[in-house]
């Protein structure tokens, strides 16, 4: 059995309580059941349709931080097994992984924070509507194999192979449950500005985003039948002194909309780019607040200089609040504040990832 980057185990049988087993015994895996990742069903994963022939399955996609740890083909392969994918999540997942090397990102100071920032996993385009995941209702819930397994593959990913273990690679306070699986597919169907992706600069059929943040703020609006008084609610969300962002100019936001608020916005003649303006507008706080909340302010130039009566956006410029559409029928989004410190990244899906 193909096992922790590229070490070989035997164990008496695939049974999944004895793989569980035996990779707990030598402190591998996320702590649930896991399919063996034997020779042929890695080889399989590898065929899956979209994977070019000739691809040499121990080319190294990305090195990850904090072990150095080399993620090859095979070995996002092997943890794909692990995880449960379908051989047509692959390229998804091989995306993702060259997505969190980008060093924008800032991998290492994910992994080794005491924030519980978990890697969101946003699938764009065809390879969403091939792979079956769900953009849909409950599109960050369970029940979908997609959405589960390819977010559960990258976050083993990140303990096998970069080394984020609790304690010594991975030093959050208190986890969280976006730290076994985060992943949602972009509701391209039911969007009124189109795709994210392409807004983002990438003009491609598939593309996977990657954004190192908290699990989703819902945000709550089933009467208004103005954008502003729906927005309003989102900026109140972006607002809590409790988020990593806070103290950070540079911190994202993904507002996640619901096809039903985002709709309300695209019928007012509000664009992607207005509702993102808006919001920087509203999420404000006052700047002296902010100096008795904080001690250590890591705020551009421009900030420093202003007043403690003045107001101040949460984050420096509107371009950091990102806008997508994701969800099924009901009028709750969500608000995904960043860790601060890293930048999310968007990529084509390319011919075998």
């Amino acid at each position: 059995m193909t096992a922790n980057a590229g070490a070989m185990i035997e164990i008496e049988n695939d049974e999944p309580g004895a793989v569980l087993d035996a990779f707990a015994a030598r402190g591998w895996g996320d702590g649930l059941p896991m399919v063996a990742p034997t020779e042929e069903r890695v080889v399989a994963m590898l065929a899956g349709p979209g994977s070019p022939a000739d691809a040499d399955p121990d080319e190294v996609i990305a090195v990850l931080p904090p072990r150095s740890g080399q993620a090859t083909r095979r070995m996002i392969a092997v943890n794909a097994v692990m995880a449960g994918c379908a051989p047509d999540h692959l390229p998804v997942l091989i995306a993702a992984v060259r997505a969190l090397a980008a060093p924008e990102m800032n991998l290492r100071g994910v992994n080794a924070t005491t924030h519980p920032v978990a890697p969101l996993l946003i699938v764009h385009g065809q390879a969403a509507v091939d792979g079956g995941y769900n953009a849909g209702l409950g599109a960050f819930g369970p029940g979908n194999r997609a959405n589960a397994t390819t977010g559960r593959a990258l976050r083993l990913i990140l303990l096998h192979l970069a080394g984020a273990t609790p304690g010594p690679g991975d030093a959050s306070t208190q986890g969280g449950p976006a730290k076994y699986s985060f992943c949602v597919a972009e509701n391209l169907a039911e969007s009124p500005w189109g795709s994210y992706a392409r807004d983002a600069g990438v003009d491609a059929a598939s593309a996977v985003t990657v954004h190192c943040g908290e699990a989703p703020h819902n945000v709550h609006d089933m009467e208004s039948d103005d954008p502003a008084a729906v927005l309003d609610k989102v900026a109140s969300a972006m607002t809590s002194w409790g988020q990593n962002n806070a103290p950070i100019s540079q911190g994202e936001y993904f507002v996640a909309l619901c096809p039903e608020h985002a709709a309300l916005c695209a019928d007012a003649g509000w664009s992607r780019d207005h509702v993102a303006s808006y919001l920087f507008n509203k999420a404000t706080v006052r700047v002296g607040d902010a100096r008795t909340a904080f001690d250590l302010l890591a705020w551009s130039p421009w900030q420093q200089r202003l007043g403690d009566d003045d107001r101040m956006s949460m984050t420096e410029h509107p371009r950091n609040i990102k806008v997508f559409v994701t969800g099924g029928a009901g009028k709750h989004s969500s608000v995904i504040p960043s860790w601060g410190m890293t930048k999310s990244v968007t990529i084509p899906i390319e011919a075998g990832g």
